[in-house]
């Protein structure tokens, strides 16, 4: 058996869950909220586990779940042992070691594709999984999280706009606009390459890539002809525009200095990235991702809205509190973040019940209609 079945996957999706739980957690101790000891303790490592583990894990799960290969699995079983490592107070260079192995197989998996298919796409995609493992190297170098954020922010980056520029061959886009897309990818990995030398510089450099890309593609991604659909594709493009929008605000703001260690608006523009662009990617993505991943069925449902507004909202009340100093605001703001998410997980997992249902109401359909 070359692939791992389905059931099989769930662990490792489990593992990546609990990397997630602990991170929002641990957001929340930054704000200074009461939590659980354990949560308290791991809140220096917040973006370690939102990023590396938590993402490190889904993401190198669905490329594994593309090449259908069993070695592949070993990145979303590594990165997830790495987040739980973390929190369980494992000593820093396993967990390091963990999410290096996690990401260097998640690469040769990405090769793996690009063997296949040799196109722009897959090798954005390609050079997103390297920005993984670039920023798991420069942390285990610098035993610090900071040299490794834009590295990490560029592997979540990458791996979106790698994926939303597969869809654009079926777009007319003018071959200008696919080199300037060439040229922005070029202009977000200079500036986190020259960060590791030069903080303010790079991370300049690094911001007006991201506010490039999110210009081109609110002006050249399909989801702007997909806004105009209904259900399920209109629901996945609203998505992506917003997200769209709250990348062009970390970008503008990291111009200002806003990305810098110790910068007043850094928890503004981080969480732009983080949560306006990179989450609204994965509530829109979520419907089709998981009935991938886990061969389970999803029927779209518009109460899908409900958790994409709250997280809009509540991270507009953080952001614009973070830029004016209100700190009340932030926590508030940073508590209603954590509500979104767990209101996607529980509409997921109700869409997943209704899907169950409606399968076994067709097959029970079906065998009364067998004479």
């Amino acid at each position: 058996m070359n692939d791992l079945r389905p059931a099989a996957r769930m662990p490792l999706l489990l593992l990546g869950m609990i990397s997630l739980i602990a991170g929002v957690v641990a957001g929340l101790a930054r704000l200074a909220w009461e939590v659980p000891p354990v949560a308290a303790a791991a809140a220096g490592w917040h973006g370690a586990l939102m990023i590396s583990a938590f993402f490190g894990t889904v993401i190198s799960l669905e490329r594994a779940v593309a090449i259908g290969r069993l070695w592949a699995y070993a990145a979303p079983a590594a990165a997830g042992l790495s987040g739980l490592f973390l929190i369980a107070g494992v000593p820093l260079g396993a967990v390091q070691s963990l999410a290096i192995v996690a990401a260097g197989v998640m690469v040769a998996a990405s090769l793996q594709v690009l063997r296949r298919l040799v196109a722009p796409f897959t090798v954005i995609l390609t050079l997103g999984a390297g920005c993984w493992l670039v920023g798991n190297l420069a942390w285990l170098a610098s035993a610090m999280l900071t040299p490794a954020v834009p590295w990490w922010l560029a592997f979540l980056v990458l791996t979106i706009a790698g994926e939303r520029l597969e869809l654009t061959r079926f777009l007319p886009t003018p071959p200008a606009a696919q080199r300037l897309f060439i040229a922005i990818v070029g202009t977000i990995l200079s500036g986190a390459t020259l960060s590791l030398w030069f903080a303010d510089a790079g991370l300049r450099v690094f911001a007006g890539g991201l506010l490039a890309l999110a210009a081109w593609l609110l002006r050249y991604d399909i989801a702007r002809r997909n806004a105009t659909q209904q259900g399920l594709t209109r629901f996945i493009a609203i998505c992506l525009l917003s997200g769209y929008l709250w990348l062009a605000l970390a970008g503008a703001l990291g111009l200002a200095g806003a990305l810098l260690p110790g910068a007043a608006w850094r928890d503004a523009a981080l969480h732009a990235i983080g949560l306006g662009f990179v989450f609204a990617m994965v509530f829109g993505h979520a419907p089709i991702i998981f009935p991938a991943v886990a061969r389970v069925k999803i029927p779209y449902h518009p109460v899908f809205y409900v958790p994409l507004l709250v997280l809009h909202a509540s991270l507009a009340l953080r952001v614009v509190s973070g830029l004016i100093g209100d700190f009340a605001g932030q926590r508030a703001g940073g508590a209603a973040n954590a509500l979104a998410l767990l209101l996607f997980i529980a509409t997921i997992l109700t869409s997943v019940v209704r899907g169950k249902r409606q399968t076994r109401s067709s097959e029970k359909a079906a065998n009364d209609e067998t004479p």
